[in-house]
């Protein structure tokens, strides 16, 4: 019996000793692991920042129409892929090929009384100068008669004396005096008429002044009038021109509210257009990772969408100008009594290559890791 119970101490003291080996070996493995993560943080850990709060994101372009109407077609679905200036939507234009029939006649009217003004111009002009010629002989009328006044005055007073010795009868007295009276009518008559054509003259150079003063220093193109109109049916051909929308950027099609038949208005979302092949990351970092991140620092980024076997490769375009917190719709009121302090979260705008998309597209939304080098080799 005392040789039994003396057995167990000598059947444990070998467990004991493996364990405790086994401890050894395992504080070693623990060691040697800090000392390769100390290393690694001290060697390589410090030349990168790196966050999986980032997405992709692009500048989406919005389809509106610039001029309102019926919708007559609409040639696109979502997730289809366009091309830039391929058509999307076309709109009833039957108001906007009358709108531009009655510009186009507008012009012609005005072109048109722009030569008629001219003409006219030109007329009153000749009109004017022919008066001249209706003056100097009204001037030499007023000459005739004055001449035929004094010749008449002259055979009165000679009558009138020689009718005193009885050598003229009363009769022919008479008729001298009857003469001298026409000819003192003719002469009013010649210098009234005289006066009238003068005023006639003065009036057509007015009217000539007046009317030459509109196309004065311009031609039919230069005319205010015509450019009115040519710009009127500028407007209406730009107008049917939009009556045809189309794409303004490559990408893929999506928020597509637009039917058939339906009435939209001028500035209206029809749909956007996501151009997946300018497409960015907008990466948020914490405030103490920021203290080396710049502009232009290379970026390496891995997408959920295709794991690590994909690695995308971007440049830092900026930093934002404030954190979330700063731009959200309801800021945080920090000078209260129970402020806590949280760690802050500033965008990191990453530009992606253009090829690695094209390559590996990608989605706005989608999530990534983006890992910035900030060891400046």
């Amino acid at each position: 019996m005392a040789e039994q119970a003396s057995t167990p101490p000598e059947t444990t003291s070998p467990n004991k000793a493996r364990r405790k080996r086994l401890f050894i070996v395992f504080g070693i493995v623990l060691v040697v692991i800090a000392a390769l993560m100390l290393a690694w943080q001290l060697l390589f850990a410090w030349r990168t920042v790196a966050t999986d709060n980032a997405y992709v994101g692009a500048d989406v372009a919005q389809v509106t129409p610039l001029v309102a109407g019926p919708v007559a077609e609409v040639l696109v679905e979502d997730t289809q892929q366009v091309k830039k200036g391929d058509v999307l939507v076309r709109l009833d234009d039957a108001d906007a090929r009358l709108a531009l029939a009655m510009a186009e006649a507008e012009l012609a009217q005005a072109e048109r009384r722009f030569r008629q003004t001219s003409a006219t111009g030109q007329s009153l002009v000749a009109r004017s100068q022919a008066r001249e010629a209706d003056i100097r002989a009204a001037e030499a009328q007023v000459r005739v008669s004055d001449a035929g006044l004094e010749k008449a005055q002259v055979d009165y007073d000679r009558r009138r004396t020689l009718s005193q010795t009885g050598a003229v009868s009363g009769e022919e007295l008479t008729s001298a005096e009857a003469a001298l009276r026409t000819a003192t009518a003719n002469l009013s008559l010649a210098r009234a008429q005289l006066a009238q054509i003068r005023a006639t003259r003065q009036s057509a150079e007015s009217e000539a002044a007046a009317n030459l003063a509109l196309t004065r220093g311009t031609v039919e193109a230069s005319s205010p009038d015509v450019l009115a109109a040519r710009a009127a049916r500028d407007r209406a051909r730009l107008d049917l021109e939009r009556m045809v929308i189309r794409a303004p950027v490559a990408g893929v099609i999506a928020q597509r509210d637009v039917q058939v038949g339906q009435q939209v208005a001028a500035g209206r979302q029809l749909m956007s257009i996501v151009p997946t092949d300018r497409l960015y990351v907008d990466a948020n970092f914490k405030e103490g990772q920021l203290t080396r991140v710049q502009p232009g620092l290379p970026v390496e980024l891995v997408s959920d969408l295709y794991g690590g076997d994909v690695v995308f490769h971007g440049k830092v375009a900026g930093l934002g100008g404030g954190t979330g917190a700063a731009f959200a719709l309801i800021p945080a009121q920090n000078a209260t009594g129970n402020w806590i302090k949280v760690v802050q979260r500033l965008p990191v705008r990453i530009l992606l290559d253009s090829k690695e998309l094209k390559a590996h597209p990608l989605r706005v939304g989608l999530s990534m890791e983006a890992t910035v080098d900030v060891s400046g080799r």
